[in-house]
């Protein structure tokens, strides 16, 4: 990530300072050698001792203006900083005071003092965004330590995280806020167990009242309280080593997350819809992670390679599961039957509730993974396995163990289907292959619909077609399951913009449905597939569409 993390701290005597910076040092991209030159190795220790050589020179005429105290400082002048190593992509990061390059010395030099004087939010600890195009956009989240020597108690800080991104910085928002929450915590938690072994040796509200006060020792009095370090208040000997390996964490973490990938055209409606559920899951997360707080642990302080997490979230890879499981579409209708596979692919396309019953976790999962494939992704919701039984608006695929009962309204009702997963008695055989799913189990299919399920809907047909040719692999079946679901979301797209959007009456949706290929044969279930889609649109299509809507009445009415 191309950012930088730095700790401020608002010195009582010397306003904002910056205490510890963290940043990330890229490789060089190799270049043939020229005749006569130099080799990048040397290049880049000359480069190297050139911008060190710079920073101590702003560094060294920064304290030849001002004297900094103990609560200015986190490492002394001889301390060579922190470093660490990406074994993966080379990537170097660098910790100390101040930033190797004087340009970057600027730019965090004014984030620190905005994020510590003018941009703070409401009750001056929380984050906050600022920033423009010419001094990098900021994340700043300011924060209080408790000090039983400062005035009111606690002294005021800062983490900064400076990026010339704005949308990458802003998209980074939950995740940064989680785990500088989870510093912050660390910090401030181990900062109180100071105060308050400090306060029980010798409060200082009592001997403050009791001392007599004159404005003329005053600031003699002040300027004796106002330099202890970080290090003093936390009394933590590995500050510095545990911050640099947090931040240096964070930097690697952070760039991640988020990459950039080739897409041919325009994104799909399961793209837009898997980023909005990821990103709720994000800020679900940094609310649990305000309540609960955190901590980190120190790390090796010196030389060290930094070791990057993994942020996964359940899509039920088939990989993943064990024992016997359903490998694709046509492996689940080869194992049904053609009749029963057709009824279960037609609920799961009017969106009935599909519930699998068994004593294989595995199987029924793998089950509902070949069976999403033929819905867009904001129309599945799924409970994988269930000790009980779920509601319909909760989940339309229910994973349910042997012995959990179904409720006599859902079995009596004609928008579900249950599929019993039983396994077969074998006696002293040769064992079977996991493969050979019929001769481990049979499977009773019963519903309460009586309506007729070969007419349609017309895209069931044509997954039918495709899955019976066998000269068809498993991956072109699968890429063409992709192109017909594409073009029905097209058609839930206009259909949506016409009679949710537009509000046009019976009459003219009639003739929109016969423009789109949906009237004939199947014509009831062509339309229950459209209108159950609608509800896999996302939320930025349809917000998208509002909008457009409002912009052009408010013209009409101009």
């Amino acid at each position: 990530m191309n950012a930088l993390v730095a700790l401020c701290h608002f010195c009582e005597l010397h306003g904002p300072r910056t205490l510890f910076c963290t940043e990330a040092v890229h490789p060089p991209s190799p270049s043939p050698p020229q005749p006569g030159s130099a080799i990048p190795g040397d290049r880049d220790r000359e480069a190297d001792r050139e911008g060190e050589g710079l920073t101590m020179r702003a560094n060294s005429s920064a304290t030849q203006r001002a004297d900094m105290c103990e609560g200015c400082r986190s490492l002394p002048a001889s301390h060579p900083g922190f470093v660490s190593v990406d074994s993966e992509t080379g990537i170097r990061y660098l910790s100390h005071q101040h930033p190797r390059q004087p340009q970057l010395f600027s730019v965090v030099r004014q984030a620190c003092v905005r994020s510590l004087s003018c941009e703070v939010c409401p009750g001056r600890e929380g984050p906050i965004f600022f920033g423009d195009e010419q001094h990098g956009f900021v994340f700043s989240h300011t924060f209080f330590i408790k000090d039983s020597l400062a005035r009111g108690f606690q002294r005021w800080y800062s983490i900064v995280v400076v990026a010339m991104d704005r949308i990458y910085l802003i998209n980074s928002w939950p995740f940064l806020l989680r785990h500088l929450r989870q510093t912050i915590q660390s910090l401030q938690d181990t900062a109180l167990k100071v105060f308050d072994n400090e306060q029980c040796v010798c409060p200082q509200r009592a001997v403050r009242m009791n001392s007599a006060f004159s404005p003329a020792v005053f600031p003699h009095q002040r300027s004796g309280n106002a330099a202890r370090s970080l290090t003093s208040l936390t009394q933590h000997s590995n500050l510095w080593a545990s911050l640099h390996s947090s931040f240096s964490w964070l930097l690697k973490a952070c760039g991640s997350r988020l990459t950039e990938k080739l897409l041919e055209g325009a994104p799909t409606e399961d793209t837009l819809v898997l980023i909005e559920r990821q990103t709720e899951q994000e800020e679900e997360m940094s609310g649990w992670d305000c309540a609960e707080g955190g901590g980190s642990n120190p790390q090796p302080s010196q030389s060290e390679s930094v070791q990057p997490k993994d942020f996964q979230f359940d899509d039920g890879r088939q990989e993943d599961l064990l024992g016997p499981k359903f490998k694709s579409l046509r492996h689940l209708r080869q194992v049904l039957g053609a009749n029963d596979f057709r009824q279960l692919a037609w609920h799961v396309l009017m969106g009935n509730q599909v519930i699998w019953r068994g004593a294989d976790p595995g199987l029924i999962q793998s089950a509902f993974n070949v069976l999403k494939a033929l819905l867009p992704v904001g129309c599945v919701r799924a409970v994988s396995y269930s000790p009980h039984y779920e509601e319909a608006y909760r989940c339309n695929f229910l994973g349910l163990s042997p012995d959990v009962p179904i409720p006599a309204h859902v079995s009596s009702s004609e928008f579900s289907m249950l599929v019993d997963v039983l396994n077969v008695e074998r006696g002293c055989v040769n064992p079977v292959s996991d493969d050979d799913i019929l001769s481990l189990y049979q499977f009773n299919i019963s519903s309460a619909n009586t309506q007729p399920t070969d007419k349609g809907p017309t895209l069931l047909n044509k997954i039918e077609v495709a899955l019976s040719n066998e000269n068809l692999s498993v991956e072109v079946v699968s890429l063409c399951l992709l192109c017909l679901k594409e073009e029905w979301m097209n058609k839930v797209k206009v259909l949506f913009k016409f009679s949710k959007v537009d509000g046009r009456g019976k009459e003219d949706t009639q003739k929109v449905l016969a423009l789109l290929g949906a009237t004939g044969p199947g014509e009831e279930d062509n339309v229950r597939l459209l209108k159950f889609w609608m509800t896999g649109l996302s939320k930025l299509y349809k917000s998208h569409l509002m909008t457009a809507v409002r912009a052009g009445t408010s013209r009409k009415h101009t």
